[in-house]
């Protein structure tokens, strides 16, 4: 059977391998071995972040996790698989919209500091102030001065942050092309998906090497050694959760003993 291992073959005989297997259409004895490897190993993960958050809250630690990268590469969803577990009350998942009015008159950075975490707890930026370094600039959201001061300022304010004994960790999530262009036709013929699908979504592929370009000057500028960007190829969403994860677990220095 597609040559697959003995032990391979255990799982796929498994309770779970053959309710994977006879209940989606076009799973193949090879896939849902993956797919029940893939939930193994984030569940053992999972269960290590568990007792990150509980190192966290105890050692009154304050820990911000950065989620930036191409529309459609797969943020949203490692944030969920890693927060899934845990306690609700000690971390929170910030996805701020468009500023309002006062927003725009109040320092950039200021309304990201209001959601910086407070001892013990957890902040995950679905997108982060590095909104300006891509995204604004590329659809026209904001000034060239704008821009400039933004990238004048950014390494300082992580510093700052840094310092005061915020932990950082910054994530850019890559992916091709022809996956982006795949994964934005699958959102928009899912009933489910299709709200997800914005005007910025609409312009990402025609503006590709816009958002390339500006990709590199953020990183030339911003990826420094107190605070490095960790790049995700995500073309496959299991792996970059898992690598994700795996990431977080590396760079909080949390006591791996229950």
């Amino acid at each position: 059977m597609q040559n697959l291992s003995d032990k391979s073959l255990k799982q796929l005989n498994s309770k779970k391998g053959l309710k994977y297997f006879l209940l989606q259409d076009g799973m193949t004895p090879a896939k849902a071995v993956r797919i029940m490897n893939y939930e193994s190993k984030l569940k053992k993960l999972q269960g290590e972040l568990i007792k990150l958050q509980q190192w966290v809250e105890a050692n009154d630690e304050k820990v911000v996790i950065i989620f930036e990268g191409r529309d459609a590469a797969g943020k949203g969803g490692a944030i969920r698989r890693a927060t899934e577990h845990l306690n609700p009350r000690e971390f929170k998942v910030v996805a701020l919209p468009k500023p309002t009015d006062e927003e725009q008159g109040e320092w950039y950075f200021q309304r990201y500091i209001n959601n910086l975490p407070r001892e013990g707890k957890i902040v995950f930026f679905d997108r982060s102030w590095y909104n300006r370094a891509v995204v604004e600039p590329v659809n026209g959201f904001c000034t060239e001065e704008e821009y400039n001061i933004f990238m004048n300022q950014v390494n300082d304010f992580e510093r700052m942050i840094i310092e005061s004994g915020i932990r950082v960790i910054k994530f850019y999530f890559s992916i091709t092309k022809s996956e982006q262009i795949k994964r934005f036709k699958d959102i928009k013929t899912s009933p489910l998906k299709k709200w997800k699908f914005s005007k910025v979504d609409q312009q990402a592929i025609r503006l590709w090497d816009s958002y390339t370009e500006y990709k590199k000057r953020m990183f030339a500028k911003t990826d420094t050694e107190i605070s490095p960007w960790i790049i995700i190829k995500a073309n496959r969403k299991s792996a970059a959760r898992l690598e994700t994860i795996q990431k977080i677990l590396e760079l909080v220095p949390y006591k791996k003993e229950v």
